[in-house]
């Protein structure tokens, strides 16, 4: 008898009983009972029975997955980088490379997803690195465009820290492309935007050198 199975028995000889799984999540109750009634009629009118063993919880999921893969409209991008600025005399290349990124085509509601690849030249202000990786779950949890949003993130971080100059670049895989449409399973959409120093053919060359390198080996 195990270990793990005789700490069971003395439990339930003392008459402490398992507790029973359970997870903690929090959404708005009304959009997720009005969620949860146009998902039900959704799974009906395309033929299923939403009262079925396998679908009878489907509509409450559904609800409440929408509310978390766009959770980006409740957060505040330039909030989250005023939190961890930082007076700093530092004035070379600052980059995160290969930021996951996950976000909804607005066009389709398939998910897009990827890398972001983020630089920026301080100008007496440097940002914490993790809020970088915050700033694009802001952007990125909402209904996007994969143009738009490569310019959102820019933006964000040249009117928040007016850097010298900010550098953005997009590596995502569009299920709109892969699971529909021309269904091509290899294409990768790439999009970039810079402002400042970055513009400039030397700088921006540096930039794309060093995420394409693989430094850590």
């Amino acid at each position: 008898m195990s270990q793990i199975t005789k700490v069971q028995n003395k439990k339930k000889q003392q008459g402490i009983q398992p507790k029973s799984y359970s997870k903690l999540e929090i959404y708005n109750e009304d959009i997720t009972h009005a969620l949860t009634s146009y998902y039900r009629e959704i799974i009906e009118t395309i033929g299923e029975d939403p009262a079925r063993e396998g679908l009878e919880k489907t509509p409450m999921r559904a609800a409440k997955s929408m509310q978390f893969l766009n959770q980006g409209y409740q957060m505040d991008p330039v909030a989250i980088l005023k939190s961890a600025k930082f007076k700093e005399q530092y004035s070379e290349m600052v980059i995160v490379k290969d930021i996951e990124m996950y976000s909804m085509c607005e066009h389709h509601l398939l998910p897009f997803f990827g890398r972001a690849h983020i630089a920026y030249i301080p100008n007496g202000y440097i940002v914490g690195l993790s809020k970088l990786g915050r700033i694009v779950d802001a952007f990125s949890r909402r209904m996007q465009v994969q143009e738009r949003l490569t310019h959102q993130i820019l933006d964000c971080i040249q009117d928040t820290l007016n850097p010298l100059g900010v550098a953005v670049v997009i590596e995502a895989k569009h299920l709109c492309m892969m699971m529909r449409g021309v269904q091509k399973q290899n294409s990768v959409a790439t999009t970039s935007a810079f402002t400042g120093e970055f513009v400039h053919e030397k700088t921006r060359s540096e930039f794309i050198r060093l995420i394409s390198a693989d430094l850590m080996h």
